[in-house]
């Protein structure tokens, strides 16, 4: 019979947080790439009498393994490849200095302002930026085998050859992952319409599923429609049943202020059309809807009824596509302005100046203090310093933890498994877990990597179990200074960054509501954009809200203080938009007092946010015709400037 933890002993909420796996479907092809792209060159190695090439190219793939997290076949070509060419510099770079002394140590701090700049980008910069840093630790701190060349070519087939292998299927699969993800977006949408009318909280899950599925799937198919710019019919299809599909989500906020559910038919009908998308089928489909009575029904009937036919066009002419988030810029425009963002940017600056000063001080500790490997201080920095991968607090705790984990593995192979051969079996065993353990955390990341890379560094130096204790001192070493110089020296670190992200949210619903019903009210494809980027910004303050809740306090407790204005924000750009459907399906116009009413409410309630570390009441005044379509608007916005900071 299981007994209660006494109150001491119980851990705190944020350490609950940190160590909590997160649930992940695991990925067989991805697990099969890794056994085979990291098992394979070893083996070839071995074979042909030189086991540290082997061992080098195996740890190119383990590069190429952490790259591969897109699922469209196009997408995985820049995710995987441009990493391995920042790669191959990285590890030349590293070659060139390695032994000599403060020129090492002022090219490697170098390279991490370059690598801390570039990884505030996007994700493939940022997984770029990190490859970039850690293959110049590694040659800087290793001795490689052969011609300076020599290692930059090895490691980058290794990941090369984890592309190679992604892309095998493409030539009978191409365009199956687009096509599943916006199939997959259509269902969570079914999910949304059949939790209208029942608990908020039901309904709240169901819409922010419904955004992480948008937002995959307008980056899937708007990364892959990049490169034709706007000249695939095909990708010209599947974005125009994205923009089609819009309409219903934008109904379903009217239709659930009803509280009443919608019938069962309604989100079979959306079922239906998701096969459809998913097979590519352009035939016909009989939707069996019930007659619309109210005007959220006529609403929710129109929008189905709409995207039911653009699911069943088969030619859509690719120049009459408005994408709702905007179509891609040329590749060298997109190029230009993220150079210009990233050199002019005080957010690329800081970050690319923490991290040059945390691997500074690293590289220069272990040249004055005599440190086994000490390659692993740079390393271990490298990876927890990644504010856009998580909490720099939380990554430091688990990467401690994760390698004391690996370590215990570690230690169990080099022990018992001879060097040669038997190599190659036991990676082809440890390398899968790296893909089947990274969606769980961080820490079992670490855990997984740590054996696999000690595997590999032993073929190189043959040491044994004597990489163990140096393994976990330089870690250890490296979380410490990360904590110390990368965290705790600047105030943004332990400050939660929540409120500025939600006031400019605040500050964008009130454009949005200006734009719905305002004088200069924009066209429906605006605010369609309008409304997609302010719940992708919703979703942005979700994840660093989850982020900081993996902080000690008092950063943790902070960032729980804005938990309900959160979710009021949320609804307020709910009830908006339920306004404009029912405005644009019969319901009178608010007045443009009204509006003016609702837009300053909401601007006073952005700079409030602003100007506070937590929230506090406010109070306000919002009348208006209680049958307006506004009124449920005026209600959201009063509660959100009611929300009282919790003592």
């Amino acid at each position: 019979m299981s007994r209660e933890l006494p109150i001491g002993l119980t851990p705190p909420d944020w350490l609950v947080r940190n160590l909590r796996a997160q649930p992940a479907p695991v990925n067989r092809p991805a697990v099969i790439r890794a056994a085979v792209a990291m098992a394979l060159p070893l083996a070839i190695g071995l074979a042909a009498g030189r086991p540290s090439y082997g061992a080098l190219a195996s740890m190119g793939a383990l590069n190429g393994v952490i790259s591969d997290t897109a699922a469209a076949y196009r997408v995985r070509i820049p995710t995987i490849a441009v990493p391995q060419l920042f790669g191959a510099v990285g590890v030349t770079l590293g070659v060139l200095v390695h032994g000599h002394g403060w020129v090492a140590v002022a090219a490697v701090t170098g390279v991490a302002l370059v690598s801390g700049m570039i990884s505030t980008i996007g994700a493939v910069a940022s997984a770029a930026g990190l490859v970039l840093l850690l293959t110049c630790v590694v040659g800087a701190g290793l001795p490689m085998p052969g011609e300076w060349w020599l290692a930059p070519l090895l490691m980058s087939g290794g990941g090369l050859l984890v592309l190679v292998l992604a892309l095998l299927a493409w030539p009978l699969r191409s365009g199956v992952p687009e096509r599943t993800a916006v199939a997959d977006t259509y269902r969570t949408v079914a999910g949304l319409l059949t939790a209208v009318g029942g608990g908020t909280q039901a309904y709240d899950d169901a819409r922010h599923a419904v955004t992480r599925s948008l937002n995959q799937s307008y980056d899937t198919v708007l990364a892959h429609r990049a490169t034709h710019h706007g000249r695939s019919p095909e990708l010209a299809r599947l974005v125009a049943q994205l923009n089609a599909i819009t309409p219903v989500v934008e109904a379903a906020p009217a239709a659930h202020l009803t509280g009443a559910p919608l019938p069962p038919e309604v989100p079979q009908a959306v079922r239906h059309l998701a096969s459809a998308v998913e097979t590519g089928y352009p035939g016909p489909i009989g939707l069996k809807l019930p007659t619309p009575t109210t005007e959220t029904a006529r609403a929710v009937d129109h929008a189905l009824r709409h995207a039911a036919e653009v699911v069943t066009t088969p030619d859509v002419d690719p120049r009459g596509i408005d994408d709702r988030l905007g179509r891609p810029a040329a590749l060298n425009t997109r190029a230009a302005r993220a150079l210009r963002g990233v050199t002019l940017s005080a957010a690329s600056w800081r970050y690319g100046l923490r991290l040059a000063l945390c691997i500074g001080l690293a590289q220069t500790l272990v040249s004055i203090v005599p440190v086994p490997r000490s390659y692993w201080v740079a390393l271990t920095i490298t990876f927890v310093l990644k504010p856009d991968f998580g909490s720099v607090f939380s990554r430091a705790l688990l990467r401690a933890l994760g390698t004391v984990a690996g370590l215990v593995v570690a230690a169990a192979v080099l022990a018992e498994v001879p060097r040669g051969w038997w190599d190659v079996p036991v990676l082809l065993l440890l390398a899968p877990l790296v893909p089947a353990l990274t969606p769980r955390g961080y820490g079992y990341q670490t855990a997984a990597i740590t054996p696999v890379i000690l595997l590999v560094s032993d073929v190189l130096n043959r040491q044994g179990t004597a990489l163990l204790l140096p393994r976990l001192v330089d870690s250890l070493m490296g979380c410490a200074i990360a904590l110390v110089a990368g965290y705790l020296l600047w105030p943004e670190s332990w400050h939660t960054r929540v409120g500025d992200r939600l006031a400019d949210a605040v500050d964008g619903t009130a454009h949005y509501v200006e734009s719905a019903f305002g004088p200069n009210a924009v066209d429906p494809p605006a605010r369609a954009r309008m409304r997609r980027r302010l719940y992708r910004d919703l979703s942005a303050i979700r994840t660093e809200f989850q982020r900081a809740l993996t902080e000690p306090p008092p950063t943790g407790r902070k960032a729980a203080a804005w938990w309900p204005l959160v979710v009021a924000v949320e609804r307020i750009v709910d009830a908006t938009t339920a306004a404009r459907v029912r405005v644009r399906h019969g319901a009178t116009p608010p007045s443009t007092a009204e509006v003016t009413q609702v837009v300053r409410q909401l601007r006073e309630l952005a700079e409030g946010v602003r100007r506070t570390e937590t929230p506090y009441p406010v109070r306000t005044d919002l009348t208006g015709p209680p049958t307006s379509v506004l009124e449920p608007l005026r209600q959201e916005v009063a509660a959100a400037r009611s929300i009282a900071s919790p003592h």
